[in-house]
């Protein structure tokens, strides 16, 4: 039983043992307890049962190595590569670990940075419809636009090509929008809006938003200039003195409610700049085109308004006094030589009517009784104005000249500055040298026909030329031009005046000198009353004209309507001009 008990046992070790060797569950422990379990026969026939079993398993290796060596072959040699790869693997796997803390902070960065690279994405709509909107603060309140990149360090990529590209698109949009915006008529709280809106944008420096905004409130200003109808020259100076009184007013204002000249625009350790030139020298450019204008415009004639002119641009240049820009002073020269040429073209055309009524005059047609003018009522002159010398109506041709220069002398009171008074003066005194020559060359085509009775009136003629028309004359100078007032701008006292001359009056002994050819001796003589005293607020009174000649007279003061509408039936009423123009202020 024992026996048998054991050869069971031995035969079941038998079987555990014959199980392949490679199998999972074997283990030397486990043989170690089969062979204590092992009776002493079966011990002994344990090695050679385990020689035979080596000897099978040699064969069977044998024989599984000659079928199989190719996938042996091939097992080798994926062996060597997975562990190659095994080694590559490991070295990589370290240099992550070292590279996994930069990467942590790269990622912090980005969920850091992810609302404002959302933004620059989600920016470009946005922008679109903002820049057309009337109401830009919409578009820029939420936005500044280079906000969501300049805060980014982008290392290694650029953000994308077409968002920068649109940004920059709408950017231009908008900065377009504002700009146009300063070229229209807005009020002071949308200029600041529009410039604080320029400003945050910052495409432009502190000089250049200056400019820029002169530029933009430049061009709507000249907008409204040209707006205004040239073919008036009056009714386009009022409107351009108006305009810019008005308009400019409002831009200087506004230019100086912006941007404050007084607060440093850089830093201490940086170079200065004269920020306030850019602002005087376009000050300076306008009021230069507004003197050409003015000038161009008086040039081509405003009539008898020139003292009106000359109150609406010296008004302008007292309200440009409160911004530091006062030019009255150079309104002056202009107005002066407008007013001399006026003048001289008005005793140039009086000479030329003198030289035609000689050219028909004939001492016949004098009236036959000389003096006969003092039958004729004189009219009642206002107080403290000249009356003119009614001799002068026995001689047409003296009356007329004389009424033309009472016309040119009421036209140069409205605008008489005292500097004009030497050349006055002298305009005059040329236009009476050529009259003086007109008579002469009267004289030698009419002497030879000429009777006694012509010879007489010819005399009187020149007598009353040398005698009432230059003494009247200088009196209307000196109305125009009242010595006082030359004396004080002299600074010397009245009294002294002597010493510089005949200052604003005729020399009527130079006239004297060339009718002394054709005058008996006496008339040479010096002239009565070329210094008598004249009232200082007064105004010559028109020239009379005789009564043959009423048609051609100018009723001074008078609109043209108004003349030859006397009653024919008296002479006297045509003759005499009653009008007087009102007094000198």
């Amino acid at each position: 039983a024992a026996g048998g008990a054991g050869l069971t046992s031995g035969t079941s070790a038998m079987e555990y043992t014959t199980t392949p060797w490679y199998c999972a569950v074997f283990s030397l422990s486990a043989y170690v307890a089969e062979l204590a379990a092992l009776g002493l026969a079966e011990l002994g026939r344990e090695p050679a049962r385990l020689a035979a079993e080596r000897a099978r398993v040699g064969a069977e290796t044998r024989r599984l190595a000659f079928e199989h060596y190719r996938a042996f072959i091939r097992s080798a040699e994926c062996t060597g590569r997975a562990g190659r790869g095994f080694g590559g693997i490991e070295s990589r796997l370290g240099s992550l670990l070292d590279r996994l803390p930069a990467l942590q902070d790269a990622c912090r960065n980005f969920v850091r940075d992810a609302e404002a690279i959302l933004a620059a994405y989600v920016r470009p709509p946005c922008t679109r419809p903002c820049s057309k909107e009337p109401a830009l603060a919409a578009g820029l309140d939420p936005m500044v636009f280079r906000g969501p990149f300049q805060p980014l360090q982008f290392r290694d990529s650029l953000p994308p090509q077409g968002i920068v590209a649109e940004v920059r698109q709408s950017t231009q949009l908008m900065l377009n929008e504002l700009i146009q915006q300063l070229r229209t008529n807005i009020p002071l709280p949308t200029c600041l809006r529009v410039i604080g809106y320029l400003r945050r944008m910052d495409v432009f420096t502190e000089a250049e938003l200056r400019i820029k905004f002169l530029q933009a409130r430049d061009a709507w200003l000249r907008s409204i200039q040209a707006s205004i109808p040239e073919d008036d020259p009056y009714f386009h100076l009022t409107k351009t003195v108006e305009a810019c009184r008005v308009h400019l007013f409002d831009i200087v204002t506004q230019y100086r409610a912006i941007f404050s000249d007084e607060e440093p625009l850089l830093a201490p350790d940086q170079p200065t700049l004269n920020e306030g030139a850019i602002f005087h020298g376009w000050v300076l450019q306008k009021v230069s085109e507004f003197l050409q204008v003015l000038e161009r415009d008086l040039q081509r004639g405003v009539g008898g308004r020139l003292d009106s002119l000359l109150g609406q641009c010296m008004y302008f240049g007292l309200s440009f006094s409160r911004v530091g820009a006062d030019f009255r002073g150079q309104l002056a020269p202009i107005f002066q030589r407008v007013a001399a040429a006026t003048f001289g073209k008005a005793v140039e055309e009086a000479v030329e009517k003198f030289q035609e009524e000689m050219n028909s005059y004939t001492l016949i047609s004098a009236p036959a009784v000389l003096g006969s003018a003092a039958a004729v009522p004189v009219p009642t002159a206002q107080p403290g104005t000249l009356q003119p010398p009614m001799v002068l109506l026995d001689f047409p041709p003296l009356a007329c000249f004389l009424n033309s220069l009472l016309v040119a002398f009421n036209d140069l009171r409205l605008c008489c500055p005292i500097a004009l008074a030497q050349d006055v003066a002298t305009c005059l005194q040329d236009a009476l040298s050529k009259v003086t020559k007109i008579i002469l060359a009267f004289h030698r085509a009419e002497e030879a026909a000429f009777s006694g009775r012509e010879q007489e009136l010819f005399v009187q003629f020149c007598t009353a030329f040398l005698e009432d028309l230059l003494p009247y004359l200088n009196r209307c100078l000196q109305v125009l031009f009242p010595p006082a007032q030359i004396a004080q701008a002299l600074g010397v006292p009245p009294a002294q005046l002597q010493r510089f001359g005949r200052l604003g009056c005729v020399d009527a002994a130079a006239i004297g000198e060339l009718l002394a050819a054709v005058l008996p001796a006496r008339e040479a003589e010096p002239l009565p009353g070329e210094e008598e005293p004249v009232p200082q607020s007064a105004v010559p009174a028109p020239a009379p004209c005789p009564p043959q000649q009423r048609e051609e007279g100018a009723v001074v003061g008078e609109p043209p309507a108004a003349q030859g509408q006397e009653d024919p039936a008296d002479p006297a009423v045509g003759a005499l001009l009653p009008d007087t123009p009102p007094a000198v202020s």
